[in-house]
Parts: structure tokens; sequence; C-alpha cells
């Protein structure tokens, strides 16, 4: 169990449109110019984009895993710790985080492909 960030970084390439943009101590990950998540690769760490339902049952299922980041609108980012979690899990949850940002064209499309 766990992913290292490299094996994130390859999970990416599976999501039409990902914009990666290194800022020193974080990556932004953007589609189409709006950002779904961070990655601090010195914490192995990443920060995505959730409901704020979602936001609230991951932590509260596994906080070892999940933290909370912060709140914005009606989303809920979380803090996923890379090395305690599954890539398949965590590959639905940057999934949904992009499935949350991208314009709905897009979403269809990469939807239609699976």
């Amino acid at each position: 169990m766990g992913v290292s960030v490299g094996e994130f970084l390859e999970m990416l390439d599976r999501l039409p449109e990902v914009q990666q943009n290194d800022s020193g101590s974080w990556t932004s990950l953007k589609v189409r110019g709006k950002g779904f998540g961070y990655l601090w690769g010195d914490t192995e760490t990443v920060g995505l984009k959730a409901t704020i339902d979602e936001q609230i049952a991951l932590v509260a299922e596994r906080p070892e895993v999940f933290e909370v980041q912060f709140t914005a609108g009606r989303f809920g980012w979380v803090v996923v710790h890379l090395a305690k979690i599954d890539p398949d899990e965590l590959f639905e949850l940057v999934t949904e985080a992009w499935c949350l940002t991208a314009p709905r064209r897009l979403v269809d499309a990469h939807e239609a492909g699976r």
C-alpha cells in the first residue's frame, strides 16, 4: 500500500489536459486553468478538491490518511498522505477532483472513452 510521488504524477497522465505548475514548494494541478489539486513533494502529500460531504466523511473515516485542508464555497479540500493510501483509491479521488473542475464536455468525453 502507498503511492510514491512519481506514481502519483503518472496517474495524472491518465486524465486529459492536466497542467502542472511548479511553484517551488508545491506543484499546482489544473485543468483548463482551474485548480483541482496540489502536490507537496517534500511531505509526500496531495491536496485535492472534494465536496464538503466527502471531505468530512474521508477525514472522519481515516484521519491517519486524510486531513482537512480548507473549504471554499461548496468544496472541501482534503490533504492525502500518499504513503497511507491505496493507488486505486487515490486515482478515484484524483479523478473526482478533476471532474469537479473540468468543463462538462471534457468530463463527458473522458468518461465516454473509458
